[in-house]
């Protein structure tokens, strides 16, 4: 079991939500909640739209679907207590949890990123910045053509949690952390630009920002304009 709560997340539990709500659909049934805590209450007073009660073969489906439901949740409190349990402590166990502790400590950054970050990323050894980009995926594809040179994205290497999460992070950054330099980075290359420029340079800078976090968290270097939490 990995230890933060982004590895089951809603990858697996919307699956489960969608086959519930397509079978009481293909019944009539509307309004029914599968994530409520009285998810087994709301079954047994669903109805179809005679007043007839779930057919027997069809309840015993969805009740093992809520079963498998039920587990995925219990795994994701037990995972999200043992990550927040890292911040609690008067100390931290080892290099990882020190990393996380180190990360939380800047603003736009929780425990959970913080958690994916250095265990799927951080804990590892790269040969150079260039190798941790391509590690996650955010190693870009530039393309030159005479006096030409722009960025064209990224592939779909790499590990997907971690730059999905970076991708996402460098939008808070950008507002949690708007005076630091890799915010002001952003800003003056994208201006009043939008749409896929736009779309572009956020990957730009969430590779950037990747590799500043890895300093920070290795060497104590904070990003530069970067503000901490308050204590």
């Amino acid at each position: 079991m990995r230890p933060y709560a982004a590895a089951l997340g809603p990858g697996h539990i919307m699956p489960l939500v969608n086959k519930i709500d397509g079978i009481l659909a293909t019944l009539g049934v509307k309004g029914y909640k599968a994530l409520r805590r009285d998810r087994r209450e709301q079954l047994n007073c669903a109805r179809q739209p005679g007043g007839d009660p779930i057919p027997q073969k069809a309840r015993a489906r969805i009740e093992r679907l809520l079963d498998r439901l039920d587990l995925v949740l219990k795994l994701i409190d037990q995972v999200e207590s043992a990550r927040d349990a890292v911040l609690k402590k008067d100390a931290p166990a080892d290099e990882a949890e020190r990393m996380i502790r180190s990360l939380t400590d800047l603003r736009s950054i929780g425990p959970d990123v913080a958690t994916l970050l250095v265990r799927e990323a951080f804990v590892r050894q790269f040969r150079n910045r260039r190798a941790l980009a391509g590690y996650v995926g955010l190693g870009g594809t530039p393309f030159s053509s005479g006096g030409s040179e722009r960025e064209q994205g990224i592939g779909k290497d790499g590990n997907r949690r971690v730059r999905a999460a970076m991708v996402e992070l460098a939008w808070m950054w950008l507002r949690w952390q708007p005076d630091s330099a890799l915010s002001v980075w952003f800003r003056v290359r994208v201006g009043a630009m939008g749409g896929r420029i736009r779309k572009i340079m956020i990957v730009a800078l969430a590779r950037k920002l990747l590799v500043a976090l890895r300093r920070y968290v290795t060497d104590g270097v904070v990003p530069d304009g970067a503000k901490l939490k308050a204590a």
